[in-house]
């Protein structure tokens, strides 16, 4: 009898154990890498591959921005900045990355999704409240209260 009850505490004392060590390792794979790289034209690489949206930034303008990927799944985020532009915004976060052009920034990378038109025949399109934007990333002032988008294309 004493033998059928020490079994059944050290069954229970080990399920605890395993559970209390599943939970830790959980908690500890957020998911998020942290990337200071830069890419070939000095614009910081988009870090974090698997954000899955949410607030992000510090400031006194606050914009959407929803991000859908070739497969068309979107990803919102809610971006509070002092910034001046969309780009500049979205570069301190690290959500974008590209190469620098006469033209400006030719985005490539949005949250860890890269759409290269040389080697994918698709892009990053840049929308403003709906609508294709007549200016890149780089070039378009935060307006506070507008919504934002860049889309596989």
């Amino acid at each position: 009898m004493k033998m059928k009850c020490s079994k059944r505490v050290s069954s229970f004392i080990l399920c605890m154990v395993l559970m209390v060590a599943m939970a830790l390792g959980t908690v500890g794979c957020n998911g998020s890498k942290d990337s200071g790289a830069a890419s070939d034209s000095g614009t910081e690489a988009a870090a974090d591959v698997s954000r899955e949206g949410g607030e992000l930034g510090e400031g006194s303008t606050q914009f959407s921005l929803t991000v859908t990927d070739k497969d068309g799944n979107e990803t919102q985020f809610e971006i509070h900045t002092d910034k001046e532009t969309v780009g500049e915004a979205l570069l301190e976060l690290n959500l974008i990355a590209g190469d620098e052009s006469e033209y400006g920034l030719f985005v490539k990378t949005v949250n860890g999704i890269t759409a290269d038109y040389d080697t994918d025949g698709v892009y990053w399109a840049f929308y403003v409240n709906g609508e294709y934007a007549s200016a890149g990333v780089d070039a378009t002032p935060v307006t506070e209260g507008d919504s934002y988008a860049l889309k596989v294309e």
